[in-house]
Formats: structure tokens, sequence, C-alpha cells
């Protein structure tokens, strides 16, 4: 068959961009540290600050905001109400708070920039045929490709999160800023001039005057695209309500998913209707008497809240613990260490982060010291990739267990098949696998390629950790035919008649240990901390015990609290 792109040598596009973003990691790698750590320390300054107002305060003053801006019409402040209430009640108000301080700050910054860029194009054709295709790949990207430059330039956290949202959520308010002053009436602009006014004069006594309705509009979308990428931001460590609706994706979580999902459209909503709200009034201040009380009302609201929230972030700082930030895989096996670790070092006077990242970014945090420890390494053969990778730029530390194993995975009522060499046409020659850039995904595409799978049709079809699950569970119960990544230790295993398949070829790797990785630098800067992770350890049996509970529902904090409990001896031995 001919084929055109035969005739032509393949463009090397991708290397250019790799090579263009490691050229700009390396030569202005000050920069980028530099902005990490300015953002961080802005971020997390506020979001101190926000979760330091009381929560009754904040929905207190929240509400009294909305009812002065309504006008006397009380649907809005009371969902106001109730919708704080409930998310308050469901235990998500720090992540409210995270996802508030990334919202805002996003959509600042793409005021910030949007709005001087669209008056510059509505005033330069040359400014604004350049800009308009920048706008268009911006908007037409899909949001999850500019997660890899944000990682690279910024690491993990809430910083990258901010840098994606905002080139995500800045073309509405470009394109509505430029759109504005253009539609100001021809005939007043040639007035304006006719009087003597300059061009500065005509822009604030005139054009944006005119054009602050549409302006205001551009400015609500970037506020709702800048909350549509708080799911996408989680996947690369940005804290909030996001984290927990990935959490439940990966987990096939529905309550989760919904309370978590609830909680974010309750802020979407407030945040909506009030940008609404703010713009009306302004309309309506140029035509009626101006009310200063409510302008008052609102400021000395606002300086209540943010003052008692500055006051109690003060008094509290002092008597803050050191911090141990755990990066792991939302893997039940990892989810189960990772907790169980982190109640630990609770008992023993340590503040913990956890953050849920993808596997290769988990081992990237450590090696840049973006994290400082992960207990999710399985070595010699899942993760040999990324130990090749970054073992010069971390510490391995102890293994904190022993005996886990990877296989292809069948239920025990499969009789006609025991050996990875018996496959021919079970389950629709699916296999059902993970996250795709779990390490038993490539060992699954690999085993695929060495038994000649793939030349049968044999394929892999990567989803998550827990529609993996979910597809088990279903198929189980309906005895119908089903090959999965499986690994042990795992509930799945207690829960279900399972098998591996015999794996002559080694193909998915043989006994392997779980090992604890650093970040180096730690032991000199927390040694205490340091000799305690070095220590972790438990057995297959332990881990298999707090999944069950987790997928009994049981959430993983109260799963390892209770695990720690019946081991409160063997805990303590890790401290000592």
């Amino acid at each position: 068959m001919f084929v055109l792109a035969n005739l032509f040598t393949k463009i090397p596009l991708d290397s250019w961009v790799d090579s263009g973003v490691n050229w700009l990691t390396n030569h202005l790698s000050g920069f980028f540290d530099g902005v990490q750590k300015g953002g961080n320390t802005v971020m997390n300054t506020m979001t101190d600050i926000l979760t330091a107002v009381p929560i009754w305060l904040f929905i207190i003053g929240m509400t009294l905001i909305v009812g002065v801006l309504s006008h006397k019409k009380w649907g809005f402040p009371l969902f106001t109400l109730v919708g704080l209430l409930i998310i308050a009640n469901q235990g998500l108000w720090s992540d409210l708070m995270n996802t508030f301080t990334l919202v805002i700050m996003a959509s600042l910054l793409s005021v910030i920039i949007g709005v001087p860029l669209g008056i510059w194009m509505s005033k330069n054709e040359m400014v604004n045929k350049i800009v308009q295709p920048i706008l268009d790949f911006m908007q037409t990207m899909p949001a999850f490709v500019y997660l890899i430059p944000a990682v690279a330039f910024f690491g993990i956290g809430v910083v990258p999160g901010v840098f994606a949202s905002v080139i995500f959520a800045l073309p509405p308010t470009v394109r509505m800023s430029c759109l504005g002053i253009k539609q100001v009436p021809t005939d007043l602009v040639e007035a304006a001039e006719s009087f003597g006014s300059t061009g500065w004069q005509k822009l604030f006594k005139l054009e944006l005057p005119l054009a602050k309705g549409t302006i205001f509009s551009g400015i609500n979308q970037t506020l709702m695209l800048a909350l549509s990428m708080v799911v996408v931001a989680s996947m690369i460590g940005a804290p909030g309500l996001g984290r927990g609706i990935l959490s439940a994706v990966q987990g096939a979580d529905v309550g989760k998913g919904f309370v978590n999902g609830i909680s974010l459209v309750v802020l979407a909503i407030i945040m909506d209707r009030l940008t609404q709200k703010i713009n009306q009034t302004s309309k309506q201040s140029s035509t009626t008497p101006k009310r200063h009380w409510k302008l008052w009302t609102i400021l000395v609201t606002l300086m209540v809240m943010v003052g008692t929230g500055i006051v109690t972030t003060i008094t509290s700082a002092s008597s803050q613990k050191e911090t141990i930030k755990i990066a792991y895989v939302q893997w039940d096996s990892e989810v189960a260490s990772s907790n169980v670790l982190a109640q630990a070092l609770r008992q023993h006077g340590y503040d913990v982060e956890m953050t849920s990242l993808d596997n290769a970014i988990v081992w990237q945090s450590v090696a840049n010291g973006e994290a400082d420890v992960s207990v999710s390494s399985w070595l010699p053969t899942t993760h040999a990739a990324q130990y090749k990778k970054y073992k010069d730029q971390l510490d391995m530390l102890g293994t904190n267990l022993k005996g886990a194993t990877n296989g292809l995975t069948v239920p025990k009522y499969m009789t006609d098949v025991n050996s990875i060499e018996d496959l021919q046409n079970q389950a629709g020659k699916k296999i059902t696998g993970i996250e795709p850039g779990a390490g038993i995904s490539s060992l699954a595409k690999d085993t695929i390629k060495a038994y000649g799978l793939d030349k049968k049709g044999w394929k892999l079809s990567e989803s998550s950790t827990g529609a993996m699950t979910v597809a088990l569970g279903k198929a189980i119960k309906a005895k119908q035919e089903i090959i999965v990544t499986g690994w042990q230790p795992h509930w799945i295993f207690q829960k279900y008649d399972l098998k591996y398949l015999e794996d002559p070829k080694k193909a998915m790797g043989s006994e392997e240990s779980i090992k604890t990785i650093a970040r180096q630098g730690l032991k000199e800067d927390k040694p205490d901390a340091y000799k305690a992770l070095d220590k972790f350890h438990w057995t297959k049996e332990d881990m298999s015990s707090v999944m069950l509970d987790m997928d009994d529902g049981m959430s993983p904090k109260k799963a390892a609290n209770k695990w720690i409990k019946n081991h409160q001896s063997q805990v303590d031995s890790w401290f000592k």
C-alpha cells in the first residue's frame, strides 16, 4: 500500500519540544525555583489564613456579603449558607480553602495578564493577529498536556497547578477584554477625541467603563475554567477538592466522588453568582444613589474575617511541628502503607503532608526534594526503570515489606487456563489493567510480547486500580471470564478466590520487595524521622488486613489507626 508519509522523513517534533523544555529547565532553573518558592509562600500563607478563620465566622461572613449584594433576594444567600454548612459537615473545609486559593490565584493572574493584553489587541491589529492563534492553541490543547511542562518547571504542588490553570483559563479574559473595547461606539470615541481627550483618558473614562460588563463576563468564564482545572491539577499534587475527586475516580468510590464533586459545584455556583452580583451592583451604582453602608458592611466583614485568620495564623506559627511530606501512588497497597506510616508519625509528634501522584512523578518528586519519602517502590523489577533513572538522586532506605509479587490473575473457576502459555481466546483477548504509568502495566505489555500474545490480538486495557477491582468484582459475580493485572499483597486475594497464571518466562518478574526511598539531605535535616522511616516495616498479612478494612468501607486513616492500635509495640519500635 502506498503511504504518503513514507516519502518524507519524520519531523522530530517531540525531540525538539523535549530539548526546548530541557534547555529552559537547565538555564532558567534559578528563576523557576524562585517562582516556585515565592508562589508557595504566598499561596500557603493565603491558605493558612483562610483555614485559620473559624468555620462559623467564614460561613456567616460569606452569607452576609452575599445577602448585601443580593438586594433583599434571599435565595442565593440561603444557598450559600446551606452549601457551606454541608461542606463543613462532610469534613472538606480544608480542601475547600485549598481549592479556593488555587482558583483565586489563577483567576487573579489571568486578569492581571488578560485585561491589558486584550486592550493591547483591541488597539493594535498586528498584535491581535499574532495573539489570536496563540489563544486558539491554549484553548484547544488538552488540559492534561499543560501538566508536563508545569512539573518540569515547578515540580509538584499548588504552583504548577496554578501555572497550568492560568494557561487554560486565560483566553476568555483576553478575548472578552478585546471585544469589549472594540464594541465601544465609534461616535463616542470620536466625541471624546474632539474634546481633546488623551489616549489614557479615553481608555479609563470612556472605553473601560462601557466595556466593563463584557470584561466581567470574560472574568466569570475564567473563574469557571480555573475551577474545571482543579481535578486535573490534583494529578501533579495540587491540594484541594480535586484530589478527593481524583482519588475517588482511581478507587471507583462513587460516594466519595459525589461528596467532593458536589462541594466543588457549591463553590462554583457561589463564585459564579458572586461575580455576576458584583457586576450588576457596579452597573446599578452608576444609575442610582450610592449606598455607602453596603460597601462598608462588606469591607468590615472582610476585615474581621481576614484579621481573625491572620491573628490565629501568627499565634499558632510558634507551635508548628516538624513536617514530613509523603508521596504515594493511589494503589490500595500504597494507600494502606502510606497511611499507616503517616498516622504513626503523627502519633509520635510529627505533622504529615500526603500527596497522591502518578508513579513516575512520585520518584521525580523525591529525587528533586519536593517530597521527603515514599514507601511505594517495588524492586528489583516493577520500578526498575525509575530506579535506574533516579538512583543517584535519592536515598534507598530499608525494605518495608518482603515477598511482594505481580502476575496475570484470573478467578479459579477459569479451569481451562493455568499458565500464560494457555491463553487463546479467553476474556475477549483482553487483560484488564490499572494506570498507564504503573510499573505492572509496563510488565503486562512486555509479557504480551514475550509470549507472542500481541500477534494473536491480545491487548492490555489500561484504566485505574479502582476500575480494575470493580470490573473484577462484576465478572466474578456473573461468573464471566476476566484476566487482570494483580499483585500481592492486595485485598482482592482475600475477598475473591483467585490464582496467578503460571509465568515460565518470568516476564511479570519474580518475588519483590517494597522499598522506602527518601530525598537526599533528609538524614541531616530530620535525623530522628529518617531513622523511623528506615525502620518502618510490616508483613503482607498486615497490609492485607488494612486494605480489607478499607474495602469494607473504613477510611484509610481509620483503618491505619485500627492496625496501629493492635500493633502499638511494633510501631513504637520504629521510633526507638
